[in-house]
């Protein structure tokens, strides 16, 4: 008789590499392992092997990263969407698109469940889930640090070793990482500590802390249409390749490191560093591009929209018709969002050094200090103040007549 099969979320890190024993051993499923690449470089390499030597029966490694930035990445970049001021939601806005996959491979594979190897006090358990549920509720879904008794990063080391299965850390260096095309984030140890500065030389991978970057500044011009990234120094790039390039300048300069404390979204704060160079810069370079193009009420109201679509992402909610929708009225806020902006990167720092835009907004004949009467007199200005004033102007006449004082 056939043996049921289990579609397991696999990086062959620490947690996911011995899931696969756990499942085999708890379960007597056969395990397909399915690995969404998103960018981890050569963490992916020898990766298929590793799965089957740890006893799945097969492993996808599906390439996924030119549809994550496109479809993930850039719509949330469109919408500047920041998690509590610092994090650009690196992890986060991958989790759906792996889930997605994993759906999909489990239809395929005919398989009764999805396995994950996200922690219980983690936001990834729910990205999953979410994700998961939403595509089709009625798979069945594992998670065995709810489950198991194994309590710590230590634990799982002295699970491997006795079971004899290779993992990619040492219990001298148990950060937990994740890492994509967009970023990596870096948790765990001496980390876990705020009071703790971060040791940089031994954390960053994507690039220099900024004390060792070059001492000459570097300028950089990104292209964008309809507020997307297009181009970099008038050169016409696809996405990928767009930020892949930018990664690599921004770590140069040391650009995009963030030391944050979080509130995730299971109800405790944590700590952790988060690398994300390119992503930094586009940014930075959208940010000075939307000054100029859009008007004073939709920069108002995509300022606090954006607040509430990073929510969303943070939470897993991105396959959702709130999330859709902000999407869509982002599309039509970008329309013309569309030039170039120029930056010098030094020492850690994205500093704006001009934009210029077919659709800008700003009219220099208007905003001159010169005589400019055709288009704005100052005499207007006058009964603009008496008007606008006006609500004041009679609040402080009632006070005055009722002898209220300040």
């Amino acid at each position: 008789m056939a043996k049921e099969k289990v579609v397991l979320a696999y990086s062959g890190g620490l947690d996911t590499s011995i899931i696969v024993s756990w499942l085999i051993e708890n379960y007597g499923y056969e395990v397909i392992c399915v690995c969404g690449d998103v960018g981890q470089g050569k963490e992916t390499d020898g990766l298929e092997e590793r799965a089957k030597r740890a006893g799945a029966s097969k492993c996808y490694i599906a390439d996924l990263r030119d549809d994550y930035v496109k479809d993930y990445i850039f719509p949330t970049l469109k919408a500047g969407a920041v998690y509590e001021g610092k994090y650009l939601l690196g992890t986060s806005h991958a989790r759906p698109i792996i889930a997605k996959k994993l759906v999909e491979i489990a239809h395929k594979e005919k398989a009764v469940a999805i396995c994950h190897g996200a922690t219980g006090k983690g936001n990834d358990q729910v990205r999953f889930e979410l994700t998961i549920k939403a595509l089709d509720p009625t798979i069945k879904i594992i998670a065995p640090w709810r489950i198991w008794d194994i309590k710590s990063r230590e634990d799982a080391v002295d699970y491997a070793q006795a079971h004899g299965i290779e993992v990619p850390v040492t219990k001298k260096d148990l950060y937990s990482r994740d890492r994509n095309i967009w970023h990596i984030s870096h948790e765990g140890m001496d980390l876990e500590d705020p009071a703790n500065e971060p040791q940089f030389e031994n954390l960053l991978k994507l690039g220099t802390y900024p004390e060792s970057a070059p001492d000459e500044p570097e300028y950089v011009t990104i292209g964008f249409e309809k507020g997307e990234p297009v181009s970099i120094d008038g050169k016409k790039m696809k996405p990928r390749a767009l930020v892949e390039k930018l990664n690599a300048l921004g770590g140069k300069h040391g650009v995009g490191i963030a030391d944050i404390v979080e509130d995730r979204l299971v109800g405790m704060k944590s700590r952790g560093v988060y690398e994300t160079p390119g992503g930094t810069i586009l940014y930075a370079a959208i940010q000075e591009l939307e000054y100029l193009c859009l008007d004073r009420d939709t920069q108002s109201f995509k300022r606090q929209s954006a607040i509430k679509f990073s929510e969303l992402v943070y939470d897993g909610k991105w396959f959702t018709p709130l999330r859709e929708s902000m999407s869509a009225m982002f599309d039509k806020m970008d329309e013309t969002v569309t030039g170039e902006v120029r930056l010098k990167l030094y020492k850690g720092n994205c500093t704006p050094a001009g934009a210029k835009s077919p659709y800008s907004l700003y009219n220099e004949d208007i905003a001159s200090f010169g005589d400019s009467h055709e288009l704005y007199s100052h005499k207007d200005s006058e009964g603009f103040i008496n008007l606008f004033g006006l609500p004041l102007k009679v609040r402080a006449m009632m006070k005055k007549r009722n002898g209220i004082k300040d």
